[in-house]
């Protein structure tokens, strides 16, 4: 989703629909490890392991669909004591339903 999908949702609920109170709302989310944002897609998604504070994921992109899913711990071998603060670890390919769509 977007920032300006977001904002149009917020402005459904009645928050408000500035472009601000996208972004404000959307750092809270990742502040707090509750989404991450795509870099390719210029869009956010909700983390499916909101509880696993600081961990590492790497994000597939269906360069069709652009679908994406996390793969959590994806950087789990770090040196010990070393703290994640922020990732961007993308990959681009075709999810299965593509894949096999193509084939």
């Amino acid at each position: 989703m977007g920032a300006y999908d977001v904002l149009a949702r917020l402005d459904a609920e009645g928050f408000g629909s500035k472009p601000p109170v996208a972004y404000r709302a959307l750092g809270f989310l990742m502040d707090h490890g509750l989404a991450h944002r795509i870099e390719r897609l210029n869009a956010f998604v909700a983390c499916p392991h909101p509880d696993n504070g600081g961990h590492a994921p790497a994000f597939l992109i269906c360069r069709n669909c652009e679908t994406v899913a996390e793969v959590p711990g994806a950087l789990a071998t770090l040196p010990e004591g070393f703290r994640v603060e922020r990732t961007t670890v993308e990959v681009e390919g075709l999810c299965a339903t593509c894949a096999e769509a193509a084939a």
